[in-house]
This record gives C-alpha cells, sequence and structure tokens, in this order.
C-alpha cells in the first residue's frame, strides 16, 4: 500500500508538470540553486597542459514547490528516470576539459525529493579542468587552479548559484593527498560575470597548491651541482694534459645539456626563463668558462712542455742531442761555416745557423746547450750563454742540485711594464706579440732563477687563481639564487587572480 501510495503521489504531481519551467516561472524572483562539492581524490597536475583532473560527489539543492507532497514518508528516493520529467539546472563547468560522469556499474547519481518540494541531485564527476600557471618560479612555485561553475543559459535574474554551509562548502576526503603539491589553502567566493548573452551567476572555487621541490633536488639540482665542481678538477690538472682537461669540460657542457633536455620535456614551451632555466643556464655558463679558461692558460702561459716550439726569428734553434766526444770539441765551441759545407763533425754532431747569426754547442762539462754571446737573448752561465727557448731534458742537465726539476713550476712572469687593464685587453684580443713577449721573459727569468728546468711547467697563476675563484663566485650566486626563489612566496588573494 505504501508504494502503491508513493507511485500515485509520483503520478498526481507529474500530471500538471511543465519540466521546461523553471520552479520561480512568474513569480518574479530567480531560482536558487545551492552547491557544494566532496572532492574524493586529486591530480595529476599537468604543467604541460595546463590543467587538472579530481574525482568528486557535485551536489545541487533547490526548490521546486510544484512537487511538494503530503505523506508518512519525508523524503523519496526516486529513480535517476525522474531526471528527464521534472526541471533541473543547466550547470557547467566554465574551465572543464574532458568531465565524465561515472557509470559503472550503473550512472553514479541520486535524487531525492522532501515534502516540501526540495530536490537533491547529486552525481559522481571525474572534472578536468584548465589551470593557467605561471612558471617563472617553477620548481619552487605556487600555483592556484580555480574551477568554475555557473548556468549555460539562464542568467542570473533567473538563476542564482550559491555556496551551500560556507564553512563547509568545499570538502575533503580524510588522508587525501597530492603526489606534487601539498593543497595549502583553499578559497571560495559567488560573484557575477558578464557574458554577451547577458549577466550569469557563478560560483569560484581555488585550490591553492605548493610544489614539492624533492624529487627536482635529486634529480635535477644535485647532479648538475657536482657536473659543476667535477669540471673544476681539471685546474689540478697540469696544462700539458690538454686533450684530459678538455675531454672533461667538454663531458661535462654534453651532460648538462642532457639533463636540460630532460628536464624540458614536462614544461611547456613559455617565453620566459623559468627558475630551473637560469640555474641549468648559469652551469652551463661555469662549464664553458672552465674551457675557455683552460683555453687561456694554454695560449698565453704553456711554455716549453717538452713540445717543439715554434721559433721566431730572434729566437736560437736548439742545439743537437750527442755530446761530442772529442775533447779538443769539448774546449772550443762551433763558429759559423759556410752554409753550404757540411757541418756535420765525425762524431755526428752538427750546428745550425739561424738568422740571428749565433752558433750553439754541448757544454760536456756542464751539459749545457749554450750560444755565442752576440746573441741579445742568451744568458751567462759559468761562460756560456743558455738557450731561453732549450726544452728538451734530455740535453739540459744541471750542474748543481740547484737546478733540480721543480715539477710544479710555474711560468707565469712578472708583467711588463704596462698597466694591468691593458694586459688584459691584450690577452681578450689574442696579441700574438705580447703573447711571444711574455714567452721570452718566462724563458729569461727560469734561467736567471737558477737554470730551473723550462720545460716543466704544469700550473698557471690563472689556474690557482680559478682554484678559489670560480668555487667561492659559484657559491655565491648558489646562495643568492635559492634566497631570491626560496623565499619568494605568492600571496593567493581575489584580487591578483585571474577570473
Amino acid at each position: 500500500m505504501l508504494s502503491r501510495n508513493i507511485s500515485m503521489i509520483l503520478e498526481n504531481l507529474l500530471k500538471r508538470y511543465e519540466q521546461s519551467q523553471l520552479p520561480t516561472h512568474g513569480q518574479g524572483v530567480p531560482t536558487v540553486v545551492q552547491t557544494n562539492i566532496l572532492i574524493r581524490s586529486m591530480g595529476p597536475v599537468s604543467e604541460l597542459d595546463m590543467d587538472y583532473s579530481m574525482d568528486c560527489y557535485f551536489r545541487q539543492y533547490w526548490r521546486d514547490k510544484r512537487l511538494s507532497f503530503k505523506g508518512p514518508i519525508k523524503s523519496l528516493s526516486l529513480s535517476i528516470k525522474m531526471l528527464d520529467k521534472i526541471w533541473r539546472p543547466d550547470t557547467y563547468f566554465y574551465n572543464g576539459k574532458h568531465s565524465q560522469i561515472h557509470m559503472i556499474t550503473v550512472p553514479n547519481k541520486l535524487l531525492r525529493l522532501d515534502q516540501n518540494g526540495g530536490i537533491l541531485y547529486s552525481m559522481r564527476l571525474t572534472i578536468k579542468a584548465t589551470c593557467p600557471m605561471e612558471l617563472q618560479n617553477f620548481p619552487m612555485d605556487r600555483q592556484s587552479c580555480p574551477l568554475v561553475i555557473g548556468s549555460y543559459g539562464y542568467i542570473n535574474q533567473q538563476l542564482i548559484y550559491e555556496w551551500k554551509n560556507q564553512d563547509d562548502a568545499v570538502s575533503f576526503v580524510p588522508g587525501m593527498t597530492l603526489n606534487q603539491f601539498d593543497l595549502i589553502s583553499m578559497m571560495h567566493r559567488n560573484f557575477t560575470t558578464v557574458r554577451r548573452e547577458g549577466d550569469f551567476s557563478v560560483l569560484h572555487v581555488a585550490f591553492n597548491l605548493k610544489r614539492h621541490t624533492g624529487y627536482f633536488l635529486i634529480q635535477v639540482y644535485v647532479p648538475c651541482i657536482l657536473i659543476v665542481v667535477l669540471s673544476w678538477v681539471s685546474f689540478w690538472i697540469h696544462r700539458e694534459a690538454t686533450s684530459d682537461r678538455v675531454s672533461l669540460c667538454v663531458t661535462s657542457v654534453l651532460t648538462l645539456s642532457t639533463i636540460s633536455l630532460d628536464s624540458r620535456t614536462d614544461l611547456p614551451k613559455v617565453k620566459y626563463a623559468t627558475a630551473l632555466d637560469w640555474f641549468l643556464l648559469m652551469s652551463f655558463l661555469y662549464c664553458i668558462a672552465t674551457l675557455l679558461e683552460f683555453a687561456g692558460v694554454h695560449y698565453f702561459t704553456k711554455l716549453g712542455s717538452g713540445e717543439s716550439p715554434q721559433m721566431e726569428d730572434q729566437w736560437e734553434d736548439v742545439c743537437v742531442a750527442n755530446t761530442p766526444s772529442d775533447p779538443a770539441a769539448e774546449a772550443e765551441p762551433f763558429v759559423d761555416g759556410d752554409p753550404d759545407e757540411d757541418t756535420s763533425d765525425e762524431d755526428g754532431t752538427e750546428n745550425d745557423e739561424n738568422e740571428g747569426g749565433a752558433s750553439e754547442s754541448i757544454d760536456s762539462k756542464n751539459g749545457v746547450c749554450a750560444c755565442n754571446k752576440n746573441d741579445a737573448l742568451g744568458l751567462e752561465y759559468d761562460g756560456f750563454l743558455v738557450c731561453p727557448t732549450y726544452n728538451d731534458p734530455s740535453y739540459i742537465v744541471p750542474k748543481t742540485t740547484s737546478f733540480a726539476t721543480t715539477v710544479e713550476s710555474t711560468t707565469q712572469t712578472e708583467p711588463p711594464a704596462v698597466s694591468r687593464l691593458h694586459q688584459m685587453w691584450l690577452c681578450l684580443k689574442s696579441d700574438n706579440s705580447f703573447r711571444k713577449q711574455r714567452e721570452r721573459n718566462a724563458a729569461a727569468q727560469k734561467n736567471e732563477q737558477g737554470g730551473a728546468n723550462v720545460y716543466v711547467n704544469s700550473v698557471s697563476l690563472i689556474d690557482r687563481v680559478a682554484r678559489i675563484a670560480f668555487p667561492m663566485s659559484f657559491a655565491f650566486l648558489n646562495l643568492l639564487y635559492w634566497w631570491a626563489y626560496g623565499m619568494h612566496k605568492k600571496e593567493f588573494s581575489w584580487s591578483n587572480m585571474k577570473s
């Protein structure tokens, strides 16, 4: 009898019911639809597509006096087929993308009718909505993802949306978390938006999110810092190891390129640089600066490394390798002869004639390559002139222990009588005459300081300065970087939020 009475009540209610008309049609007041949302899960939040998704229960309440009834039951749970027979609001999501209603195993909808005509319409939705993002501070950014709800066809004079229970209008299932973000706050409001068709009542909720930086610290920041530090190992590698130092720097640059490309795959092609881009650029610059630093060391300070030097007109050729065995040859140095004559003696020793007109020989007593005193570049040593461009250690035999080989000796010399700014300018424009003069001064000073082997010059003053300057400057820029981006906190308010 009860079910029969309910069926009779519904049939009587729908006899004269016009479902195309609003509940307040002809009364001069708008119909009020109250809404609340229970969010079951949220995510993922995509920076590439600038959208987010969430699974929620979307509930709407309104009152239709045409459906009021009297009976023993205060409320009726109706079949969803009744939705096709009564009026319902044409609610849609302004910024929605590919939203859907769950249909398994049956359409996830609920319809309930009260005695006074109050209607509860609830459904389970997966909402995918756009989320305009500002990625200047990525990955230390904060984003506000909105959800805008309103009527598609009814203006605010016909239909008004309101949040039901302002304090609990949008709630979450206990224990809900996001994988990349923390939900730090949530705001909701009612406002009116203006469209071409008129003024429409709109509900607006904003989810304020803060990104987790742990993933990027592990995958990007720490590897980049370690790669930059690894490139500085070249400052402690002998400058003669050209291939080792260059390959180390080039490998660092290529590794940073791989990390940079991988970090950009999940980001949109925005027109501005993000915080991550600035850090990668800084790392690139330090690796490239390390390579350029070695280029400067190699070009301006690498002298006599055991390689055959490129002679200038005023530089003397190196003398022969074999020491003459004839005692007469030891007492008398070779002299200039006819260029057409054979200058080789029976022991295989030959002298070379150069443009400076200076002759060279081996002092077997001291084992030193000697030049004539008319050579302006020669340095007098125990009665002989030592050639400053002599590089081969097999030819130079120190007389005393004061000429012991110093592996870590340097060829960085006192600068010429020009200002340091002018020296820097000459270096930057690659002035070859300035470079050659530095080489001559370095070779001469080595011989004046006791005959130390010129061919060993593993450490440069530039390398020594770089060992301190590069780490200090990189540490300072890192502190400045993390202070600028880490301390910045975006304030969320309706005034600075896009409608």
